[in-house]
């Protein structure tokens, strides 16, 4: 029998995610275990944020992020924050240096309880994004959904923020647009070979987006970190904002700073719901109502 593993649901702003504590342990989180976790409306998640004993010297833990549909993530801005406040509830420290697939990140948690992760640096050529063809510009590309002449949505720009995004700009309500029937033909849309997140977002001033997005693997979500740095910086290189934005998601306020030194520093809540222990192999799990309130850390 598979030893049991703790692990709290949390959310960052709506962004609903599994943090997983497999530190110890040999085995891993298997996909069937993540689609059972995601069956079960109490463990439904867009993330799994799995901690793992550090790999490399000087980094607290290796976290590995799972989607609800058991594919492997690069990054996960919103899930960092919930690992945040965990490990600063269990072991009173603030600030953290992580590894990712994507590389080293740090993160702190602020005394108001607000977190800043830096995402690292955003990447724009082609072949880093992936795109599956050249283009010269990934601050717009040949990308349409509707009529040939009459676009639903159509030129977005395209980014890395570990994980692949492309972003629609539109000129009204993001609402007003039917993500749940495009997400799907776009994520899979051939140009991306390692698939995409895709957002819509409008632009209401030089210093705040409003953004929605259906994420890779998970579908339409309430925040995505990562698309909310894409949408920023890609929102300054195409001369619509500055370097200091406020993106609106459905869950609420994310700020993005785009560093002089090319880093991007993501900043919000998180928020613990409850605790319990799980089998990694096959999903089964129990709530653990004794377990502390990571929230009131």
């Amino acid at each position: 029998m598979t030893a049991r593993a703790q692990f709290a649901k949390m959310n960052g702003l709506g962004n609903e995610i599994i943090v997983a504590d497999m530190r110890g342990r040999a085995d891993r989180i298997t996909p069937e275990a993540a689609i059972a976790l995601d069956r079960d409306p109490a463990t439904k998640f867009d993330q799994i944020m799995a901690i793992h004993a550090p790999k490399t010297s000087g980094t607290e833990a290796y976290i590995e992020i799972i989607n609800s549909d058991g594919t492997q993530a690069q990054a996960c801005g919103n899930g960092m924050r919930c690992v945040v406040q965990a490990m600063s509830a269990e072991t009173g420290k603030r600030a953290f240096t992580f590894e990712t697939i994507a590389g080293i990140l740090t993160a702190h948690e602020h005394p108001d309880g607000q977190i800043s992760v830096d995402m690292g640096m955003p990447r724009f050529d082609w072949q880093d994004i992936p795109l599956a063809e050249a283009f010269h510009d990934t601050r717009r590309i040949e990308l349409q959904i509707g009529p040939i002449d009459a676009p639903v949505l159509h030129s977005p720009s395209v980014a890395s923020m570990g994980n692949p995004h492309a972003i629609f700009w539109v000129d009204q309500d993001v609402w007003t647009y039917e993500l749940e029937r495009f997400g799907p033909l776009l994520e899979n849309h051939p140009i991306f070979p390692e698939r995409a997140n895709i957002s819509i977002a409008h632009v209401t001033s030089r210093h705040a987006i409003t953004l929605r997005t259906w994420e890779r693997g998970a579908g339409l979500t309430r925040a995505c970190g990562s698309a909310a740095c894409a949408a920023a910086v890609s929102a300054v290189r195409t001369g619509r904002a500055e370097r200091t934005v406020t993106v609106t998601v459905p869950g609420g306020p994310l700020l993005i700073e785009w560093l002089e030194n090319d880093h991007v520093v993501m900043t919000g809540p998180a928020e613990w719901e409850f605790s319990g222990t799980f089998d990694p192999q096959t999903g089964a799990w129990q709530r653990d109502d004794t377990a502390p309130s990571q929230g009131a850390a």
